[in-house]
């Protein structure tokens, strides 16, 4: 039985380095260990594909939301626990925001980016109080930081947007992070 659910946001492309795909795997994997389903966009391509496939084979639960308009361009998967087609990006958004219990970012492109920075601005605007973690084993979240940073530096952002996001450099603190290691321990 399902505890929680985790979002995951990641790429729906594999990235140049096949670190990237290995810890995709590691992802699924572990969450499926701990009793923690998954809810992401929904797609087959990719690290998001690696990821569900992971939970999935790992005998875990993973919820879909894609829009109508991306199920060919993602390559809608057809083999979910549960997939959900809403109407648009937004409505895509809410729901995984809605049955979610904390956030993942792994690497990704611009669609990575922009739910994520969402989860940040709904952390900050107090709309969201739910963990966001962003794990950089590899050290792919850097140059994000360091805009944050600079944000921070020139006057654009208060020093308190540190504590809306988690940067993890292991899985395993990132799975503290999102309070998944006593979920861990309670399984066993």
């Amino acid at each position: 039985m399902t505890r929680s659910a985790i979002c995951v946001f990641c790429g729906s492309r594999h990235g140049v380095d096949p670190v990237y795909r290995d810890l995709a795997v590691r992802v699924g994997h572990g969450l499926a260990a701990r009793g923690v389903g998954l809810v992401y966009g929904g797609g087959g391509l990719g690290l998001m594909g690696v990821v569900s496939d992971s939970v999935l084979e790992a005998g875990g639960h993973v919820t879909g939301i894609i829009p109508n308009f991306l199920r060919h361009a993602e390559r809608q998967h057809d083999q979910l626990s549960r997939l959900i087609v809403t109407s648009d990006m937004f409505e895509r958004k809410q729901t995984m925001f809605d049955l979610s219990d904390g956030f993942l970012a792994l690497p990704g492109g611009i669609g990575t980016l922009d739910e994520m920075l969402e989860v940040l601005t709904w952390r900050q605007l107090g709309q969201v109080n739910k963990p966001l973690v962003l794990l950089d084993e590899d050290g792919f979240w850097a140059p994000f930081i360091a805009a944050l940073e600079h944000a921070v530096e020139r006057g654009f952002a208060g020093e308190n947007i540190r504590e809306l996001y988690r940067a993890e450099h292991s899985l395993d603190a990132a799975f503290a992070a999102l309070g998944l290691a006593e979920a861990e321990r309670a399984a066993d």
